[in-house]
């Protein structure tokens, strides 16, 4: 099934895969509650969606952003925001990524709100004292989502989080990249939006690191994912701790994992964030998301692909 299909979206295509693992407190398992699994996949498959989740009087609570950032995503997250006081309020990511020029446009709602951002999954279960909200931390950010999380002013990816990026490419060629034909009105597009992308990343206090280990890796290769070190040198990390984006009102922390590590590193960009209808994307094309390569990330980032290659 192809993302772009379902969605009826055109386009450019940052690449994103969609399987993923579940940890679950008491029992970590590969994809291990069928049921639990097949409905956060099939979330992920679906256009972004936004839900403020309470956890009172545990800590104030974080905004779930679930799923692929399409034309309607920036509009969406507006009429969510307008009845919400979320000035530095936490964002939980979990997505296949989407379209670059609105992930850019959203992402640049997220930094205007001074939000914090990290990975996860955010689970309901029900206790004898009622429903309980946690984070789980075994979740995918792929793809333009790497972009989202790096519009955080603090920005914390769990270790047990999978963050993975690809490069741009057209989806509907996707599947067969290399047979496919491209046209200079293409090429135009993809290099306007990597532009665009560039201006983005640099203004939300990431470096060309990031950019360098995304645009290298073409679409008949698997994603690429992060390691630790890269996760840093792309300055999409700027804390260990936890809490540092789960501000807490007692000693309680939602996101379901063992005692955070000790703080260290900690920062926060102070990059100048560029002008917001700069990016704002005026033509209807722009980069999307598109069916997964699958399997599993290469050690290293593949070599960039050939601008002529067909």
């Amino acid at each position: 099934m192809r993302f772009e299909t379902s969605l009826k979206i055109r386009g450019w295509a940052l690449l994103g895969a969609t399987a993923f693992c579940l940890a679950l407190p008491g029992a970590i398992t590969m994809l291990g509650n069928s049921a639990y699994a097949g409905g956060t996949l099939e979330e992920r498959k679906q256009p972004m969606h936004f839900k403020w989740n309470a956890c009172q009087p545990d800590c104030r609570g974080w905004v779930s952003a679930v799923g692929i950032v399409t034309a309607d995503s920036p509009r969406e997250f507006d009429e969510f925001a307008k009845s919400r006081q979320l000035a530095g309020a936490t964002i939980v990511l979990d997505s296949s990524g989407g379209s670059v020029n609105d992930s850019i446009a959203l992402g640049r709602r997220f930094r205007s709100l001074g939000a914090l951002t990290t990975v996860g999954t955010t689970v309901r279960t029900k206790t004898p004292q009622g429903e309980r909200v946690r984070v789980v931390p075994e979740a995918h950010c792929e793809s333009m989502c790497v972009f989202l999380l790096l519009s955080g002013k603090t920005r914390y990816v769990p270790p047990a989080a999978h963050v993975r990026v690809h490069q741009i490419w057209m989806g509907d060629r996707a599947d067969d990249a290399r047979a496919a034909s491209y046209s200079a009105q293409d090429l135009m597009i993809v290099q306007r939006d990597i532009g665009r992308l560039t201006k983005y990343t640099f203004d939300m206090g990431g470096t060309g690191d990031l950019l360098s280990l995304a645009l290298s890796v073409p679409p008949w290769e698997d994603l690429h994912e992060l390691s630790r070190g890269e996760l840093r040198l792309a300055n999409l990390v700027t804390t260990d701790a936890v809490a540092d984006v789960f501000p807490q009102d007692n000693a309680s922390v939602p996101m379901a994992e063992a005692k955070p590590s000790k703080p260290q590193d900690r920062f926060v960009s102070s990059v100048t964030e560029g002008d917001a209808q700069s990016q704002a994307g005026k033509s209807t094309k722009t980069a999307e998301a598109a069916v997964p390569t699958g399997g599993a990330a290469p050690a290293q980032p593949a070599q960039p692909a050939q601008p002529q290659q067909k």
